[in-house]
């Protein structure tokens, strides 16, 4: 089958004719057709039932022409298989019912078990490669995000009981981000066995730390993690969350490919803090969505032309998509961002060549 390979020569940075682009919750609230769907089933029950969570997966490739999928999934999947009861609730998000508040909780905590227990995601995986003609991502959470659900037991604005974990028992803390990232780790590798053209680790709550807190109680985790998967040739994203451009020099030495970026700094001034290691992804605000046409072009305009300065630049949201997004106008902001970087990407080719 003949593939549309953009986004990963772009991960590679290669040279591309135009920025590949898609977008975080690309598979969402905003399409009426799954609102529909998930009146019938919870994300949970989608994600059990792998023809119809293919479906929700291809429907944006479909509607809206973007160059990747993602695997319709959560980041909460893998944990249930070490022994955590959760729920997904409306307007909440994951509620823990058993939170890990000690060292005997982290023990507790069994390795996971990918066939046996999510196999229907793996088998997800494998239809979506029989059908796919662009590169299919799959992901998983990041040692501190879900950490952060777990202790907390809910989403949390503050994440006072993680960071009383994390400052008040570090021998604990350090224990579940090792568990954490063995999970990410066997997940991610079976995710590459069934097909995964690309991974990403969602750490979207890690701007939340500093600088220094990120690299002494979180980085080690990660970079744990990459490493463990640096065998594999797939491309490798790393997306440090909201609010993370001051966390964006600790990543320098991260043995990946992409490095996701929020609106909050430049594609410009994150190359420059990642030292230009790494190809980009990013960083249109969600929100911009709301926006008359002309603002939202002309931000659009910036965003792509910091892009093409350096090979390897992805175009995609600083964080997932609002359920307030408009279908029509997600489809004319793709078709704007590709027709744009063409013209983009042409003339600087021309200008290269003289």
């Amino acid at each position: 089958m003949q593939q549309n390979d953009l986004f990963l020569r772009a991960c590679k940075r290669q040279a591309v004719e135009r920025v590949p682009v898609w977008y975080m919750r690309q598979a969402g609230r905003y399409d009426p057709e799954y609102r529909q769907i998930k009146e019938k089933y919870s994300l949970l029950e989608i994600c059990k039932l792998p023809e119809l969570a293919a479906e929700v997966t291809l429907m944006p490739i479909r509607k809206l022409g973007v160059d990747a999928a993602i695997l319709y999934s959560d980041i909460m999947n893998p944990v249930a298989s070490l022994g955590i009861q959760f729920d997904i609730v409306k307007n909440i998000g994951p509620v823990i019912d058993n939170p890990i508040r000690s060292a005997v909780d982290v023990a507790r905590l069994k390795p996971i078990d990918v066939e046996g227990d999510l196999g229907h995601i793996l088998q997800t995986i494998r239809i979506l490669r029989g059908q796919l003609k662009v590169p299919l991502i799959t992901f998983a959470g990041a040692p501190f995000t879900l950490a952060s659900y777990l202790v907390e037991g809910r989403p949390s604005k503050g994440y006072r009981l993680t960071k009383t974990l994390m400052y008040s028992d570090p021998k604990t803390w350090f224990s579940l981000m090792d568990k954490l990232a063995d999970m990410a780790i066997t997940y991610l590798q079976a995710h590459f066995a069934a097909g995964a053209q690309a991974i990403q680790l969602f750490d979207s709550w890690v701007g939340s730390l500093t600088a220094e807190d990120y690299k002494k109680y979180v980085y080690p985790a990660v970079d744990k993690i990459f490493r463990a998967l640096s065998d594999f040739d797939q491309p490798k994203i790393y997306f440090p969350g909201v609010a993370s451009g001051e966390l964006l020099p600790v990543l320098r030495t991260l043995p990946a490919d992409v490095i996701g970026v929020d609106w909050r700094i430049s594609l410009t001034e994150a190359r420059a803090r990642l030292n230009h290691a790494f190809a980009v992804q990013g960083n249109l605000d969600p929100y911009m969505l709301q926006a008359p046409d002309d603002v939202l072009q002309a931000t659009v305009r910036q965003i792509i032309e910091q892009g093409a300065q350096q090979p390897g630049h992805i175009f995609n949201l600083g964080h997932g998509l609002y359920p307030e997004a408009s279908l029509e106008k997600l489809q004319q902001l793709t078709q704007y961002i590709q027709e744009y970087s063409t013209q983009v990407y042409k003339q600087s080719a021309l200008e290269e060549s003289r």
